[in-house]
């Protein structure tokens, strides 16, 4: 039986998604859960890795096992067993053509950015920071360049295992929260797939460009320079979240990880 889990976590304590020698991974902790919880080894994939600090409202991992359990057992069963920051949303039985990553038809990030004098003390780990006013309006026209199919070469990671540096930016959305002096802004991506690195390498050049140290036009330059060091320094990933993927709804999961069901609206760090 291949099973799907929609799994919502704080990466603060972690070394990111991906299992490592250390242990210290959303992915370990997730497989010791499971394979206790099932009686039997469990090895799981998922739609999208995320880095150290990176957190996620909707990651999506599927695996196949011989446990026979309903679905509400397992979110209870392996919750049970889980860390307080890690937690299982749902389950559901899928048929084994169904992959994680590969049915992805889109995927979705939030950065969250709280723009302050000082630095963020109880939040620390859970937004980006800016102690300078930022201008919404030219972080907008520098983001508008981005959209559409480009090589994102320049905010691509040297460690990235991505096949093609070409991918379809489809949204960017850029909102404030609060007073002009200090407040909060989600910056929302949604493609069809990001690059390693990608979205905090873009949330440089923004930041540089919203505090004005350059000009909105100066993104297109980024992006068609099709180099790294074009770009800004990587920002930080305390902010920035997983919203999820969504899939065609005829694989038959909860409406918040569909296309047709529209997609969980963020509404705010867990």
């Amino acid at each position: 039986m291949r099973l799907a889990l929609g799994i919502r976590y704080n990466g603060q304590a972690y070394d990111g998604w991906q299992s490592q020698p250390s242990g210290r991974t959303v992915q370990d902790k997730l497989e010791a859960a499971l394979s206790q919880f099932a009686n039997q080894p469990v090895s799981t994939l998922c739609a999208g890795r995320t880095d150290a600090g990176v957190h996620a409202l909707m990651q999506v991992v599927h695996f196949d096992t011989t446990a026979v359990r309903a679905p509400f057992s397992w979110v209870r069963g392996t919750n049970s067993l889980l860390p307080d920051d890690i937690a299982v949303q749902w389950a559901h039985p899928v048929p084994a053509q169904f992959h994680c990553r590969a049915s992805a038809l889109t995927r979705r990030y939030v950065y969250v950015l709280s723009q302050s004098p000082v630095r963020p003390s109880l939040e620390a780990g859970r937004v980006g920071w800016s102690m300078h006013v930022l201008d919404g309006d030219a972080m907008r026209a520098a983001a508008a360049m981005l959209l559409g199919r480009h090589d994102f070469s320049s905010f691509r990671a040297s460690a990235c295992q991505a096949l093609s540096p070409v991918k379809e930016m489809r949204r960017i959305a850029i909102s404030r929260h609060g007073d002009a002096d200090r407040c909060r802004w989600h910056v929302e991506f949604e493609a069809d797939a990001f690059l390693h690195h990608m979205i905090r390498n873009i949330m440089g050049c923004l930041v540089r460009i919203g505090q004005g140290k350059e000009r909105p036009e100066w993104m297109r330059e980024v992006l068609e320079a099709r180099s790294r060091l074009a770009a800004a320094p990587t920002f930080s990933p305390n902010g920035l979240y997983f919203l999820g993927p969504l899939y065609a709804a005829g694989w038959g999961l909860p409406p918040e990880a569909t296309i047709e069901g529209g997609g969980a609206a963020y509404d705010g760090p867990p």
